[in-house]
Order: structure tokens, then C-alpha cells, then sequence
């Protein structure tokens, strides 16, 4: 345009300046200012708009600020407030913009929506959620409660503060909804780990005729994922297809991933095979899926096939393949993989990767170098590395050590009753009923409660769920009686050793019946004979159950997939897959 003679003018910069904004390239953009300055377009409250935007959006806030000051007469002042509003929140100077707000009451000018929204944008973080409470009632006086896109905005705050029930408040209280409301509450209830309310939020979604988008779907598989609720995935996945987003890489993943944690590994490779394009992520989902199904050595063989490929690995598919070798025993193997980040990859190892090792050599009995790698390494050790050490000197018996990994892992993260719990069951294990003592009286003087195990089996598109010694179900006498003949029918072919006298035989034979049982006895009342079962449980499985459920498998010969908190478990004919390594 300027070769061919033609001079902008107050309508060009505007663009060029979005542009620079959005491609972040300040100094292109402080070249356009001088041409602003030069053309005399400067005093053109769109320009000036425009170019505090660039600058905010290039994270250079004092520049912005320079702009906004420049003209203390501002022609249509309001959109220039805003624009250096929403710059200080984009740049988490929420006090700046909160301070300008004042200014901006003070000369006597109206708040409009625009400038709740660039209030409310920079108090996504907790610790300005205080700042935000104070601008939702703010906004409620000035009369946008019914403002849908300042409620939206309230809901992604309220969100990412992890204040989910006020998140609920505000969007139960919106006079109308649009997708990004519902998606807003949908992602919300995802990352804050409410996965049933994902589903229940997406199925009245349905009903209200709106329809859904790739980030609607997303949050849902993500809980489908961690609900093992296939069959709604399936419902998506149809769905997907009906919307046309089946070449849409991040769904794809993300069904990858859903398959494999609801158990069902065949369908989740066919998803990944049909993939045109594969990235790492993708390699990542379907490694992650092998390593928690106890496949190691395939997980392996994909990794290594990912790399021939061509795709360079990232720090996050280290993590899975670590785990994958930790899963499987594969010490030696894994051991390999951690050195090459740094040797071959030139990728920094982080406290998950230690922590990947740390369990790798603790399942394998070398607690020596385990501890050995802790005091070697170059970051500080978090809760995850600790705990990895605690629960290798559960499998080991390793009191001492245990002693030290507890000591240091509730320093880091003093209300996870996960460790408490571990290191009682260790204490337990050595029958030193003092340690026991100790550990309950630690947790009741902290006011912690250990989570009650509950599992749950999906039959006709509806989730059955049982807790430990529940008698709520409906069914629940035949659910027993089941029980007891399978209990009567593992009594014949295994006999209690004398260790397992007393409460450790009434943990096996049913006393105080776990939860995986009942949802056990529950599936095989209700399927086919040759059915695979698939049960999920929130804790992970005990050696008494998982005993149990091997010689069940045997004696009615069915296959049982369980997966508990740490990885799944294949039963059949006696045996599991995790070959009692887990």
C-alpha cells in the first residue's frame, strides 16, 4: 500500500495494530505507532484504542499506560478506559485496572459490560478471587446480572478459583444460556474432578436443544474417562461423527485416552490406527493406555516406533513410558529411557519423572538406589517422589525407610490421608499395633477421615455403584447370596494359610465385604455367561480381594477387568495380569 503511494489513515491502523497484537510483535507494532504519529492520526480514539491493545497484548503495560496518558481529553473516553482496563487484568495487574476503574467512576463514566469483562478477566486466580467477589456484587448493583456474557465471564472465574458452587450459583441464576455458558460449567466441573456432575450438566444440555461443540465434548470424555463410563463415550464418539468432528485431532485423543481407562484397549488402538496425522499426544494417550493396562512391552515397542517415526518425544510421553516400565517390572528398560532424556533428548527431568523411577526401582526391591536417586536429585523432591518411596516400602516391608518418606511426604502434603493410611497398612503388615495407634491418632488430631472405597460396574447405560459392606442397592439380597456361593465355592479350592487366620479371613471370605465384590456378584447376576466384566474401584485393590477375584475368574470362567487407583488388573483362569506386581 505505501509503495503504491496510497497513505493509511484512521481506519487502516486499527487493523495493523490487531494484527501486531495478535501475532505479539511490539516492535512492528511501535514501527506503526510512529507512522500513527506521523500520518497525524494519534488523536483518533480508535487508533489510540488500538495501539494501548497492542501494547497491552505484547505485555508492555507502561507503554499502553503512556498512550492512555497521553490526552487527558479523550473523545468517547469510555472504550479507551476499557482498553487499558482489560491490558492491566491480560497482564494480571488486577489492583492497576481496579484503581483505574475508580478513576474512571470518579469522572462520572458509565460501566458498560465491556468493562466488567475487563475486570472480571483478571481474577482468574485464587488470590485475587476476593477482588472478584467484590466486582460480581459490583455488578449485580449496577444491573448486569443478566448480562450473559459478564455471567459467562463469572463462571470461568469462579472456575479456575475452584469455587465450582459458585460457579453453579451463577449459572443456575443466568436468565439465558448460551454455548459458552454451558461449556464454561461443563470444563469447570471437568478440572475441578466432578465428573458425574459433567455428565448429568451435559444430558440436560441435550435436553435443552443446544448443541454441543469440540469443547463441550472434550470436558464430557475427559469424565467418561475418569467415570469408566464407556457406554456414554460411545454415545459421543456417535456423536462426534453426526457433528462432523471426526477429523478434529484433540477429540480424537481424547477418545484414545477415554477407551483405554474405560478398559477397553482394542478400541482405543483401532481409534488411533485410524488417526491420518499422529502427535505426540496421540502417541502419548495410547502408551499411557498400554502402561496402565500392565503391557510394558508394548508400550514400549510404540514408544520406540514413535521415535522412528520421526516424532520427537516431550517430557510428558517420558512419563508415561517410565510408568509403563514401572507397571511391568521393566527396570533395566526404564532405567534407559530416564538417562536418554537428558543424554539423547536434551530434555530436563522433573519431579514426575523421578518419581516414575523412584517406583521403578522400589517395586523392584532396590530401595537403596531409590533413596540414593532421591538425594541426587536436581529439583526438589514433591509429595509424589516421597510417596512413590512410602508405597515401595509397603510391598517391602521396610518400616524404617517408610518411617523417613511419611516424615518428609507430609511436610509437602500434610492432608492426603492416601500416606497415612499407607504407612498404617505398613505398620499393620509387621503387626506393630503401636506404629497403628500413632498414625490414627495423627489423623484424628488433623481431622482427616480416610475416603470410603466404593466401586461401580455400568449395566444398560446405568452406573451401579456399591460401597464397602453397602446394603443400599435394591437387589442387594441377591447380590449376597450370590456372594456367598462364590465365597463357599473359593473356600474349597483355597484354603486360608494360617497367616490369614482371623481378620485377615474375614477380609477374604467376605466379612465387612469390599465394594469390588458386591459389584462383582452384581455383574455376574445380570450378564451372560462369557461376558467380560469391567469394574472400577477409587482405591487401590487389596491383596485379600485381589486373591479373591483371581480364583472367582477360575472357578465361573469369566474374564474381570478392574481397574483401581493405580493401573487395571486383567483376570482370567486364576490369574491376573499384573503377574501379583502392583
Amino acid at each position: 500500500m505505501l509503495r503504491s503511494s496510497f497513505f493509511p489513515n484512521t481506519f487502516t491502523f486499527p487493523f495493523l495494530l490487531k494484527s501486531c497484537a495478535l501475532l505479539s510483535i511490539p516492535i512492528t507494532g511501535s514501527q506503526l505507532h510512529a507512522h500513527v504519529i506521523r500520518t497525524g492520526c494519534h488523536p483518533d480514539p480508535y487508533t489510540r484504542t488500538s495501539l494501548i491493545t497492542m501494547y497491552s497484548k505484547c505485555h508492555l503495560p507502561n507503554n499502553a499506560r503512556k498512550v492512555f496518558d497521553e490526552n487527558p481529553h479523550w473523545e468517547n473516553p469510555t472504550i479507551c478506559f476499557n482498553a487499558m482496563i482489560s491490558g492491566y487484568s491480560f497482564n494480571s495487574r488486577i489492583f492497576n485496572a481496579v484503581l483505574l476503574f475508580r478513576r474512571m467512576r470518579e469522572m462520572g463514566l458509565n460501566a458498560n459490560s465491556v468493562t466488567m469483562l475487563g475486570l472480571v478477566s483478571g481474577c482468574v486466580v485464587p488470590g485475587h478471587l476476593s477482588v472478584g467477589v467484590y466486582l460480581h456484587g459490583l455488578g449485580v448493583r449496577l444491573g448486569f446480572d443478566g448480562d450473559l456474557t459478564v455471567g459467562n465471564c463469572l463462571i470461568t472465574m469462579y472456575v479456575k478459583c475452584g469455587e465450582v458452587e459458585n460457579a453453579c450459583r451463577v449459572f443456575d441464576g443466568m436468565p439465558a444460556r448460551d454455548l459458552i455458558s454451558w461449556n464454561a460449567m461443563i470444563s469447570g466441573y471437568a478440572q475441578n474432578g466432578h465428573a458425574r456432575r459433567v455428565l448429568e450438566l451435559y444430558r440436560e444440555m441435550k435436553l435443552s436443544k443446544v448443541t454441543p461443540d469440540p469443547v463441550t465434548l472434550l470436558g464430557v470424555l475427559s469424565s467418561c474417562a475418569n467415570l469408566g463410563a464407556q457406554g456414554i463415550g460411545r454415545e459421543v464418539e456417535r456423536e462426534i461423527g453426526v457433528l462432523g468432528f471426526s477429523s478434529n485431532p484433540f477429540l480424537t485423543n481424547a477418545l484414545i485416552n477415554m477407551y483405554a481407562r474405560c478398559g477397553n484397549l482394542a478400541r482405543s488402538h483401532a481409534v488411533f490406527d485410524s488417526m491420518a496425522e499422529k502427535s505426540v499426544i496421540s502417541w502419548t494417550a495410547i502408551i499411557g493406555g498400554y502402561g496402565i493396562h500392565g503391557h510394558g512391552e508394548v508400550a514400549v515397542d510404540l514408544f520406540n516406533e514413535m521415535v522412528e517415526s520421526g516424532i520427537r518425544p516431550d517430557e510428558t510421553v517420558f512419563v508415561s513410558v517410565l510408568s509403563a516400565c514401572s507397571h511391568a517390572g521393566l527396570t533395566d528398560k526404564g532405567l534407559e529411557y530416564f538417562d536418554a532424556m537428558e543424554t539423547k533428548y536434551g530434555l530436563r527431568q522433573g519431579p514426575e519423572h523421578y518419581s516414575c523411577v523412584v517406583d521403578l526401582l522400589g517395586r523392584a526391591g532396590r530401595l537403596k538406589e531409590a533413596m540414593d536417586l532421591i538425594k541426587s536429585m536436581k529439583v526438589k523432591p514433591d509429595g509424589a517422589v516421597w510417596g512413590a518411596l512410602l508405597g515401595a516400602c509397603k510391598i517391602h516391608k521396610n518400616v524404617e525407610l517408610a518411617e523417613l518418606a511419611f516424615q518428609h511426604v507430609i511436610e509437602l502434603e500434610p492432608t492426603n490421608i492416601g500416606y497415612y493410611v499407607l504407612l498404617s497398612n505398613i505398620y499393620s503388615d509387621v503387626e506393630n499395633l503401636e506404629g497403628v495407634l500413632k498414625v490414627r491418632v495423627m489423623m484424628r488430631g488433623r481431622k482427616l477421615r480416610k475416603e470410603p472405597g466404593y466401586s461401580y460396574v455400568e449395566y444398560k447405560g446405568k452406573v451401579h455403584l456399591f460401597y464397602s459392606g453397602d446394603r443400599s442397592h435394591p437387589q442387594i439380597e441377591e447380590i449376597y447370596r450370590m456372594l456367598d456361593k462364590l465365597e463357599n465355592l473359593v473356600k474349597e479350592i483355597h484354603q486360608p494359610a494360617v497367616k490369614y487366620q482371623g481378620k485377615s479371613e474375614e477380609l477374604l471370605i467376605g466379612t465387612g465385604v469390599h465394594s469390588e465384590k458386591l459389584a462383582i456378584a452384581f455383574a455376574l447376576l445380570h450378564t451372560k455367561s462369557g461376558t467380560e466384566i469391567t469394574v472400577m474401584k477409587n482405591l487401590r485393590v487389596c491383596v485379600d480381594c485381589h486373591l479373591f477375584i483371581k480364583l472367582v475368574s477360575k472357578i465361573v470362567n469369566r474374564q474381570f477387568v478392574v481397574r483401581d487407583a493405580t493401573r487395571f488388573h486383567h483376570f482370567r483362569d486364576g490369574a491376573c495380569s499384573c503377574k501379583d506386581y502392583w
